[in-house]
């Protein structure tokens, strides 16, 4: 299967954005700047986006975003199409892959993006993990009034004027505003989702196969799967597990459960026979707390032990 769907560091943003050659991209993104304050920056989309493409690909942020959209769109993920008629607002998270595509007409509006560094800065004590409306298997794109984009595009200045200003304690100030436009979103009513188009199962297999393989190789024994169960991945893609498997056995023939076991597999046969790291290295890695339950999985799938394995 043809894969299109990307992951999108913010340095990958910035370098789309501003190109190559851009000089105070190794400033902005000083790696223990961000590590130590994390990231945040407001884009007006007519200054950004003036000379890209207007349709964004599947892809997967390592950043959050949130965007304040005026215009006929589009926005698709996992098997589900919201459809923004004049103004709406989508919260995007790391969590869960999406694109957008504009309808035609005049496109507008402002966005935001930030780490998850920036606002546990807040003196607030506040957790972007703890609030719904970026959790994922919660809707995300919300329908505004004219009003309500007025009231929402007022914060999205108030961020412009601040940014650009010399006060010392502006980045306070500019998580105060995030936090108020997170708010507003927790109030508002989730879009209804338009049926799904017809090769929505295979946009599903797609971007579970994505998921899957972008957690491929393991490079490090300290790396560990973050997804490993059915049901890790359905509340990544937003789905019910049940669909998931409804729509993989469709597409491939095959449950949710036996692809990841068969790319495990894979994996653990290759740091066998190509990694000198033990057994029980391999097992914590591959998402095993005990390594009884690899060996009898490994077992179960090879009829060889993982040392067996090894050996011959």
């Amino acid at each position: 299967m043809t894969s299109s769907l990307t992951t999108v560091s913010v340095k990958d943003f910035y370098r789309e954005v501003f190109g190559e050659n851009c000089h105070d991209l190794d400033t902005i993104l000083n790696d223990q700047q961000m590590k130590d304050l994390g990231h945040f920056n407001v884009f007006n989309f007519k200054d950004v986006w003036k000379n890209k493409t207007t349709t964004m690909p599947y892809s997967r942020k390592v950043y959050y975003k949130i965007s304040l959209i005026r215009g006929r769109n589009n926005v698709e993920y996992a098997d589900k199409v919201v459809e923004i008629q004049d103004f709406g607002i989508l919260f995007a998270t790391p969590k869960v892959p999406y694109r957008y595509i504009p309808q035609g007409g005049e496109q507008g509006g402002q966005f935001c993006i930030f780490t998850k560094e920036f606002l546990a800065k807040s003196k607030s004590g506040f957790l972007i993990d703890d609030v719904p409306i970026f959790q994922p298997n919660t809707d995300f794109v919300y329908h505004l009034t004219e009003q309500q984009f007025k009231e929402l595009e007022g914060i999205y200045e108030k961020m412009h004027t601040e940014i650009a200003s010399d006060y010392a304690f502006k980045y306070d100030l500019l998580r105060t505003y995030l936090i108020e436009l997170i708010h507003c979103g927790q109030k508002l009513s989730p879009n209804p989702t338009s049926a799904a188009p017809q090769n929505a199962s295979m946009r599903i297999s797609m971007l579970f196969i994505e998921l899957l393989e972008r957690q491929f190789p393991i490079e490090s024994s300290q790396n560990v799967l973050q997804l490993t169960t059915a049901k890790d991945y359905a509340a990544a893609l937003n789905i019910h597990v049940n669909h998931l498997n409804k729509v993989l056995r469709e597409v491939t023939g095959k449950t949710t459960s036996e692809i990841i076991a068969s790319r495990i597999i894979q994996e653990a046969k290759i740091l066998l026979k190509q990694t000198s790291w033990n057994v029980s290295e391999i097992a914590y890695c591959l998402g095993f707390e005990e390594i009884a339950h690899f060996s009898n999985f490994f077992k179960k799938q090879m009829s060889y032990s993982p040392l067996s394995f090894r050996e011959l």
